[in-house]
């Protein structure tokens, strides 16, 4: 498990197959299958992601939790369903607040971390906006969620339904939710093109970074080929 931002992490699940999956399943016409990655291999896997030999990589998967804002995961769903890749091997099963089966907390940047508006963007954010105001900004979140848990605290004990009640919780982009996320080697490639940008909003950076850090450490040599050439 790898922490991310302040409460949130990556964990990984599972892991079907490896880099020789991707060799095995290119060469299974030929009826030559290997036990042990050589060069000839790695040339192979450069070769099929260079020139977008894509269906070798989907015989591979990688299963995640994670546990990150509800607007990480709002903008990480979105991509998914929005993007020109449709990974058919995609799964989603998040943790439903119509049941007491999840803990509520919540992001809460740091006084260090508020940024401000970009100068010459319609989206992103821009220079960190100091200290001072990051104070303010921090207690007044806290002082929100303190509140609105309040309420919700107050409808639960009424003996409001918990689906109803959750309409009280505070803060809802910074709502800390908790998914699985299973997904082809190819389709991790192409999430971590996207949201390892320099233009990708800062928190899913953080997430995206994480996972392409224990992509590599189980697939290290088709996550740096896909890598490579994926856009261009």
């Amino acid at each position: 498990m790898k922490k991310v931002l302040d409460k949130g992490y990556v964990r990984l699940v599972d892991v079907m197959g490896s880099d020789l999956s991707v060799v095995n399943s290119a060469r299974v016409s030929f009826n030559k299958a290997t036990e042990t990655l050589r060069e000839e291999d790695i040339k192979l896997i450069h070769f099929l992601a260079k020139n977008d030999h894509t269906s070798p990589f989907r015989h591979a998967t990688l299963q995640f939790e994670l546990y990150a804002p509800l607007m990480v995961a709002r903008q990480w769903w979105k991509y998914i369903i929005g993007s020109s890749h449709q990974d058919p091997f995609t799964a989603w099963n998040e943790s439903s607040r119509r049941y007491v089966t999840e803990s509520i907390e919540f992001y809460v940047p740091s006084e260090s971390e508020w940024r401000g508006k970009p100068e010459n963007q319609k989206q992103g954010s821009g220079a960190p906006l100091g200290e001072p105001l990051g104070k303010a900004l921090t207690e007044k979140l806290l002082l929100q969620i303190e509140s609105g848990m309040k309420n919700y605290d107050w409808a639960i004990e009424q003996g409001v339904a918990t689906e109803q009640a959750r309409l009280f919780i505070p803060s809802a982009y910074g709502l800390m939710v908790r998914w699985y996320w299973t997904v082809s080697l190819q389709g991790v490639a192409h999430f971590l093109t996207q949201r390892t940008d320099s233009h990708a909003q800062s928190e899913i950076r953080n997430y995206a970074e994480t996972v392409k850090e224990i992509a590599l450490e189980k697939f290290p040599v088709s996550v740096e080929a896909l890598l490579k050439y994926t856009g261009k």
